[in-house]
């Protein structure tokens, strides 16, 4: 993918500053036992891909942060991890593991569903609330990602944005699925990635292709979205005509 010349120049800084180093990019699944407090995550070997998806965001991202460190009125960006029903208790010896994910931003939380509509599958919810997305879901873990230069308007202008390419009729196991939003997100919120193994489900959905039509709609259109649904209907719908007394 053809890359702007900002992204080349960025790349070309990062791989001349780079060290050998443990990222922490490690399967929780299998090396370590389930956690919930916020865990340092840094992923510095990113492909670009924000220019070519997202053309009218580029005035709002070439104010992504550069540094590690976090600056005044900086806001963190943080991946919730959330397994999928109880399949993973159970598989997680396997190393097989299908997670939803989420991201943190000024005090909420962004996903994504699929739906039958054409028009976003983005939703929000109260950060790591497992009760909003349904009984399907277990909060599992967060992975600090990194910070924002971003507002929380502009954040919010973002999301609208990503909602374009993030339909609900386009939602895809495979090719683009939740933690495609997520990843994809904090791309663009600061320019780090979410952890390999967190979107596990493209590849198990990948080894069994009738998967997407065998899960149940929950685990596609979570609580949340299904609200958010609802009330769109109502709003979008015609209202009755009043009959004169």
């Amino acid at each position: 993918m053809k890359r702007c010349d900002a992204c080349r120049i960025r790349t070309e800084r990062r791989v001349s500053e780079s060290r050998p180093r443990d990222t922490g990019d490690r399967d929780p699944l299998i090396d370590s036992p389930i956690v919930s407090q916020e865990e340092p995550y840094d992923n510095r070997n990113l492909s670009c891909g924000i220019c070519s998806m997202f053309p009218s965001c580029m005035s709002l991202l070439s104010r992504r942060p550069e540094q590690a460190a976090p600056r005044p009125g900086q806001a963190a960006v943080v991946l919730n991890v959330y397994d999928m029903y109880w399949t993973n208790w159970y598989t997680a010896g396997a190393g097989v593991g299908v997670f939803h994910s989420g991201v943190q931003v000024h005090g909420a939380e962004w996903a994504y569903g699929g739906h039958p509509y054409a028009f976003t599958g983005v939703f929000e919810i109260a950060p790591r609330d497992e009760r909003e997305l349904g009984d399907q879901f277990r909060f599992r873990q967060s992975v600090h990602i990194g910070y924002t230069d971003f507002s929380e308007e502009e954040v919010r202008r973002l999301v609208a944005e990503l909602g374009k390419q993030f339909r609900g009729d386009r939602y895809h196991l495979m090719n683009n699925n939740c933690n495609h939003f997520t990843s994809a997100f904090c791309q663009a919120l600061c320019s780090r990635d979410i952890p390999a193994w967190v979107n596990r489900l493209a590849y198990v959905s990948s080894c069994v292709p009738f998967l997407q039509r065998c899960l149940p709609k929950e685990w596609l259109t979570p609580a949340a979205l299904q609200h958010s649904l609802a009330a769109h209907s109502r709003s979008s719908s015609p209202q009755t005509p009043t009959t004169p007394q």
